[in-house]
């Protein structure tokens, strides 16, 4: 018997929890599906048969999609944050939410097709926004203000000494 996470994120899902979960599992490392479970009997949005819950893990992160229906969006209010090592690692991720029918928004956020939002935060971002040099810290802000996708060239280049 799999010990069960003591807690674990659920996502709704207007009926493609599984769609879902299978991009998060192929785009990022150390995500995977776990379990599909269908519903036992009918249910408001589905009937028996349908899938009902999808077991998932996004990086790490024990995730549980519901396909509860309409009812509910996603919204900005809950995110994951994905810490990046490069800009490669940044555009990788980026690249594939967009092209994947996302949508990009500002400083670092974008937005899955399912509507769930993402940072593709570059460690370079939290560092230069943490700079305890003020003015450096307020330089980088300000760059990263301007952005959709972080340019990490760009972020360092505010940080530095004017």
């Amino acid at each position: 018997m799999t010990k069960r996470a003591k807690n674990t994120i659920c996502l709704w899902y207007d009926g493609d929890a599984e769609e879902a979960a299978r991009f998060y599992a192929e785009t990022f490392p150390d995500s995977s599906i776990d379990a599909v479970h269908l519903a036992p009997g009918d249910y408001p949005s589905g009937a028996q048969g349908d899938v009902l819950t999808v077991e998932f893990t996004v990086m790490g992160i024990p995730c549980l999609g519901l396909n509860g229906g309409p009812t509910f969006k996603h919204s900005e209010a809950f995110s994951f944050q994905v810490a990046t090592c490069d800009q490669e690692e940044t555009d990788r991720y980026w690249n594939a939410i967009i092209n994947n029918g996302g949508e990009a928004s500002a400083c670092g956020w974008c937005r899955d097709k399912w509507g769930l939002s993402w940072q593709i935060t570059p460690a370079v971002l939290m560092e230069a926004i943490a700079d305890p040099d003020p003015a450096a810290a307020k330089r980088a802000f300000e760059a990263m203000m301007t952005m959709g996708k972080i340019d990490i060239a760009a972020i360092e280049a505010a940080r530095r000494p004017v």
